[in-house]
């Protein structure tokens, strides 16, 4: 990673000394390995993800597979107790959990898409703090690309995990994440081995990256600061 792009981290002073929840936004099939790169190697970052039914398939599955850092989860979401269970025994290692809050890769440096109840369900359930954590630069890669790694203050998540408890964290990870990408510069489109690179492994639900700024164009699509930013 710091041979191909040039790395910048703010605010180290609020990476957690124990275990967490480091909630992210998502941009590129980068983003685990640029999280790599620049958290400490202590405490251990586990990875929540992929739906797979089996890591051992395909070659992204197979390297997360190999570096025994990936939590994950049947994609009909059929085992929720067990996934709840390989998460709490994260945190019983002394880990962090490192979660794409989207569920998905996105378009835009100043987008984020509605966050789903899994990082603050895990944090109540487990009495952990949040981390939010925004990551800028990689919606499109080239070489020695400036990436930026911006650590929020941490969110203490006292209380039940109730529906409504889930609901209003959620939301207040929402803001503390757009606070933080809303000064992200938009990236200019790379050459042929920029595009080759980011696309390489993005898994875009819509098919294609066009297709699914389209779908963010739609009023239920994003939550941004900046619809139009790419």
């Amino acid at each position: 990673m710091r041979l191909l792009f040039r790395l910048r981290v703010e605010g180290r002073e609020h990476l957690p000394a124990g275990p967490a929840v480091l909630c992210f936004n998502h941009q590129s099939w980068v983003d685990p390995f640029l999280l790599y790169a620049t958290l400490p190697l202590q405490p251990r970052t586990y990875f929540f993800g992929p739906r797979e039914e089996d890591l051992r398939a395909g070659a992204r599955n197979r390297l997360m597979y190999w570096t025994g850092t990936p939590v994950p989860f049947k994609p009909a979401k059929t085992d929720l107790l067990e996934t709840t269970r390989r998460v709490q025994a994260v945190f019983d290692a002394g880990g962090v959990l490192a979660i794409a809050g989207e569920g998905r890769i996105h378009v835009g440096e100043r987008a984020l898409l509605p966050l789903q109840d899994g990082p603050a369900f895990f944090a109540m359930r487990s009495g952990v703090p949040i981390i939010p954590i925004a990551l800028n630069g990689l919606s499109w890669l080239d070489f020695r690309r400036r990436l930026r790694v911006r650590v929020g203050a941490p969110i203490e998540v006292p209380g039940r995990p109730t529906a409504e408890a889930i609901r209003a964290l959620t939301d207040q990870i929402t803001t503390a994440l757009l606070a933080l990408i809303a000064d992200a510069p938009d990236v200019p489109a790379p050459g042929r081995f920029g595009y080759w690179l980011t696309e390489r492994f993005n898994d875009w639900p819509e098919g294609t990256r066009a297709a699914a700024q389209a779908a963010q164009a739609t009023p239920s699509g994003i939550l941004s600061l900046d619809p139009e930013a790419d």
